[in-house]
């Protein structure tokens, strides 16, 4: 399988999460409603939820950033956006990595998956990695976001298109920046 040809650059941002739980569906929420904006041509958003693998496999169509939106616990108040960096230096994961279950594909699994797709297949992972993150109140069973993170939404929405404003997502336009991990 050869990569698509590229036509320019290309960004995908994924919403990632389970809406049964609670807080984890603030990915796919926000991803909903980027789908609502005006976004650049180059950019591409899709509600991953908790396929991981189909995400690995859409990224070999060759994207150059991948901003992940994600519900990322680091002991904040709930509500809290981050936006974190990526190292995506490693590339392919040693061969010692763990087998892969395609109901628990964490985005750190799914860039390892990646690596090895493309170490396959020829294709280019992403050169770019971004996660905002939204820090949760709760991740207990039941459907619906609490009201700090519901409020959070239009909040990542709006550090979203600041972040692709300029057709290169730029940690340094972010109103809200956590240094890279």
């Amino acid at each position: 399988m050869n990569p698509a040809p590229r036509s320019g650059p290309r960004t995908l941002v994924a919403g990632i999460g389970n809406v049964f739980l609670g807080d984890d569906g603030f990915g796919v929420e926000t991803a909903r409603r980027l789908t609502e904006h005006d976004l650049p041509e180059h950019v591409e958003v899709v509600d991953i939820g908790v396929r991981g693998v189909h995400l690995a496999y859409q990224l070999l169509d060759g994207y150059d950033t991948l901003v992940l939106v994600d519900a990322t616990a680091r002991g904040e108040a709930p509500g809290t956006l981050y936006v974190i960096e990526h190292d995506v230096g490693g590339g392919i994961p040693s061969p010692a990595a763990p087998a892969l279950d395609g109901h628990r594909m964490t985005p750190d699994t799914v860039l390892a998956l990646l690596g090895t797709l493309c170490a396959g297949t020829g294709a280019e992972p992403p050169r770019r990695v971004l996660v905002v993150g939204c820090e949760p109140a709760s991740v207990d069973e039941g459907i619906g976001l609490s009201p700090p993170v519901c409020d959070a939404v239009p909040r990542a929405v709006r550090l979203i298109e600041e972040l692709l404003r300029d057709g290169e997502p730029s940690v340094a336009q972010a109103s809200t920046v956590e240094a890279p991990t």
